[in-house]
């Protein structure tokens, strides 16, 4: 069934149709709460509130990808939740200095997905937010900025950090890489 007559469908509260809607979405869906949240049980609540919005909402689908369009309201939904945990948010613009990027971005290309996907899981909530926005959502600083009420530098400073702590987890943990940069190559 092609994406408008499912909405069509849902909208005309087809049971059976928003339980196809939620089947065929929801696992994809799933796994983007899970990169923003610190737990499973934050994800699974934000995956719930996320189509909620979504059935809520469906008569604002318009063109394109419904996919795409769940998506971000999924990953908006992160960011609502996020910001009313706010408090949790550090300012590293001082903590970090300017030219202390490292390379560890090759030891980061170099892990496994799932490996990384756990190591982010464990970032405090503001890199962890910022981390994902940035790296795997694709915003820019200023535009993290902008979502998360913080500043372009607090953004950027909040990404090294995690770049930094994700460094230190790599080398805490001692994962095994066979040929490739040991954690002490870093």
């Amino acid at each position: 069934m092609e994406d408008k007559e499912l909405v069509r469908a849902c909208m005309a509260g087809k049971a059976n149709m928003q339980a196809a809607l939620y089947k065929r979405f929801a696992g994809k869906m799933y796994g983007i709460c899970l990169r923003y949240a610190a737990t499973t049980a934050e994800a699974e609540d934000l995956l719930q509130q996320g189509f909620i919005k979504v059935f809520l909402n469906l008569s604002k689908f318009r063109e394109g990808s419904l996919e795409g369009w769940i998506r971000k309201i999924m990953v908006n939904e992160a960011i609502d939740h996020f910001r009313k945990q706010k408090q949790n948010v550090v300012d590293f613009q001082e903590s970090i200095p300017e030219n202390h990027l490292d390379n560890s971005a090759s030891v980061l290309e170099n892990l496994e997905a799932e490996t990384l996907f756990n190591l982010i899981k464990k970032l405090p909530d503001g890199c962890r937010m910022v981390f994902n926005l940035f790296a795997v959502e694709g915003y820019s600083h200023a535009e993290i900025g902008k979502i998360l009420g913080i500043s372009e530098g607090n953004s950027r400073s909040q990404f090294h950090r995690a770049r930094l702590l994700l460094k230190e987890k790599i080398k805490s943990e001692q994962y095994d890489y066979g040929t490739r940069e040991t954690p002490e190559q870093i």
